[in-house]
């Protein structure tokens, strides 16, 4: 288990640039008065003393902001960091706090290998290196391949190391060149990540034409906070990223991205961001794009005319037909939902808006706090902010979406549901409940991804393993695990749902005090490479002096075309007087048979589907374990184990 620090903090020094001038284009500048008014003062300074930290040493509270227009600008609306940091020194939201419990660790190791058959290969944890309290928070996730190099993987995600830094960053990177097996942590020679005055919101792109890899993040250096970014033909060399912007604005939110890279396509190696502006029309969805391989980015799309949230786009590589997903949140907290689709057919220069569902309940166990605009997934105290979102995937026509919903009839918090669009996402079926189970456990939070072979893979978070109330920040009490359901007709039919990550995790924590305290990654994104499926979240499993706390873990199910080489591990465990060898191993396919070797004798032949245990009885001594597949031949290396 990785060693961290202690608490964290995204937001710790004094200015943004650029922040001091125009966070909104309108007459309630934030910036227009040299101080607090007295009501706002006072409520600053109990918010100050009741989290224990100051807010006025936050960087992304503009010097005189006047909290009496918070709301006007739309700011309590908008789901960034910076927008919570303006929340918590006006005193709408409370930061987050260290909290420490009694530490008894259960058998993590043990329980991934005695895993019920799950999806997914051994998880990998995304944060290496040193971690310094207490900027230790990672979470909220962008993944994306290289598919000419497969086993060359880059993960974005929100990452608290940098706010001691100057400049200031707020945004990581990690690289994979194996596949996914294990990452590496953008460092600098000075300890920090290679993203300055970005405060999160990842997106992470694989431009093909150029072989260039594109971040896109909140960017102080664009307009104060516009959408910028770094690039870079060497992810793994943490120098060599370079600044570019997208969009100079003010008030930029909740971005996403996609690159068709697709040799045949008529835009080959166009590039797409949207977002949100809450400078225009109280937050209107927007598309750039760049027609020059992201030289330039001035092409811009209005979507809508009035506020709807953008949850994420994609594309279909088939059809080259460009998807948004959005969301009509209809005032907020605990209320009703409208999914909506936006297509544009003709690379990004027109766009439609060819869906608009029923209204359902928003997820969620309460509001995030009084007044609050935002919903929680749990209480006491009011946890994980997140409205519903999902993410949509296509291929050959055929448009995919994943979100969230209330259960108002039997209190269910909220539930997977899949839509599915047989005509490129114009119409869509009946909502499909993905998780079967029957409690009213909560899933939350859902992604899927769309492979080359046809398949596609949902994953959530899903607290049906649970044996005890999730307590936010105790190590000791496991929560959730990420589950998936795989489909390998397009979403035709599905198989059951099953585990995709190792362990059941205990609820991470948010200590930090410059960051709402309900922050826990609002949305995560789901990329495909070849017929691999490959998923990041937010894990708790990694514990920070005696506190869970917000860490990123990827795994990855299919094949990526970056090898196939059969890994296998191994334990023992007495039962009584018997000794039991639990066996496990990636990649699988179940679709097929595979030989368990003990000292060079087959002695069970099973489905392929990465797990098995051999009963030695009584037996001692040493023993000597490979797979092999039946069909191909192919075996995993040797492993042996002591039996005294």
């Amino acid at each position: 288990m990785k060693k961290k620090s202690n608490q964290s903090a995204f937001f710790n020094r004094r200015s943004l640039i650029g922040l001091g001038v125009g966070l909104a284009g309108v007459s309630l500048a934030l910036v227009s008065v040299g101080v607090f008014s007295a009501t706002t003062a006072s409520t600053a300074r109990a918010a100050q003393q009741s989290n224990g930290a100051s807010i006025f040493n936050n960087p992304l509270v503009p010097i005189g902001i006047d909290c009496a227009s918070v709301r006007n600008l739309g700011i309590d609306k908008q789901e960034n960091l910076r927008a919570g940091a303006i929340m918590i020194a006006c005193g709408l939201a409370e930061g987050g706090r260290t909290t420490s419990f009694p530490f008894t660790p259960y058998a993590e190791q043990l329980q991934q290998l005695i895993a019920p058959d799950t999806f997914g290969d051994d998880d990998a944890d995304l944060v290496t290196g040193a971690e310094n309290p207490p900027h230790i928070i990672q979470s909220e996730t962008f993944t994306a391949a290289n598919p000419d190099n497969p086993n060359e993987i880059v993960v974005a995600y929100n990452d608290s190391r940098g706010a001691a830094a100057n400049p200031f960053s707020f945004s990581g990177a990690s690289v994979s060149t194996d596949g996914g097996a294990s990452f590496t942590r953008l460092t600098l020679a000075n300890g920090q990540g290679p993203f300055p005055n970005t405060v999160g919101d990842p997106v992470i792109l694989f431009n093909r034409p150029t072989g260039t890899w594109f971040t896109v993040w909140l960017d102080g250096a664009c307009g104060g906070q516009g959408l910028g970014g770094f690039k870079s033909t060497n992810p793994s060399d943490a120098t060599s990223w370079t600044h570019f912007c997208v969009h100079n604005g003010s008030s930029d939110d909740r971005n996403s991205g996609w690159v068709d890279n697709n040799p045949s396509s008529p835009y080959y190696g166009r590039m797409y961001v949207s977002f949100n502006d809450f400078n225009r029309a109280g937050g209107a969805l927007f598309v750039r794009y760049s027609t020059d391989n992201g030289l330039t980015w001035s092409n811009e799309k209005q979507i809508t005319t009035s506020f709807v949230r953008d949850v994420q786009i994609t594309g279909d590589p088939t059809t080259h037909n460009v998807i948004l997903a959005g969301m009509d949140e209809m005032g907020g907290g605990l209320g009703n939902r409208v999914n909506k689709i936006y297509r544009s057919t003709d690379g990004g220069a027109t766009w439609t808006n060819t869906y608009s569902g029923p209204a359902f309940p928003g997820p969620g166990s309460t509001t995030c706090l009084s007044n609050s605009y935002f919903a929680c997934m749990f209480t006491g105290p009011a946890f994980w902010r997140h409205m519903g979102w999902g993410q949509p995937a296509a291929l050959n026509g055929v448009v995919s979406y994943v979100y969230d919903s209330r259960n108002t009839s039997n209190g269910d918090p909220a539930n997977v549901f899949y839509i599915r669009s047989t005509d490129g996402g114009v119409t869509f079926s009946a909502p499909f409940q993905l998780n079967t189970d029957t409690t009213t456990k909560r899933q939350w939070q859902p992604n899927i991804s769309a492979a080359e072979d046809g398949s596609l893979l949902a994953v959530w978070y899903d607290e049906r393993e649970a044996t005890a109330p999730c307590v936010k920040g105790n190590p000791s009490v496991p929560c959730y695990r990420m589950y998936a359901r795989k489909s390998t007709d397009n979403g035709l039919t599905w198989s059951e749902d099953m585990p995709f990550s190792d362990v059941v995790t205990p609820l991470p924590g948010q200590s930090d005090p410059n960051i709402v305290t309900e922050y826990a990654g609002d949305y995560d994104y789901s990329y495909q490479v070849g017929n691999a499926h490959l998923h990041t979240w937010t894990d708790g499993r990694v514990a920070i002096n005696s506190a869970s706390q917000q860490d990123a873990f990827f795994d990855s199910d299919g094949t990526t075309g970056g090898g196939s080489d059969i890994t296998l591990k191994a334990q023992t465990e007495k039962r009584s007087s018997v000794t039991l060898v639990f066996l496990r191993w990636r990649p699988r396919d179940r679709d097929s048979m595979i030989n368990i070797l003990r000292d060079g004798t087959v002695v069970k032949t099973t489905a392929d589907d990465g797990n098995a245990k051999d009963n030695l009885k009584t037996a001692t001594g040493t023993f000597t374990y490979q797979v092999c597949e039946t069909v191909s031949g192919d075996c995993s290396n040797e492993v042996q184990v002591t039996v005294p």
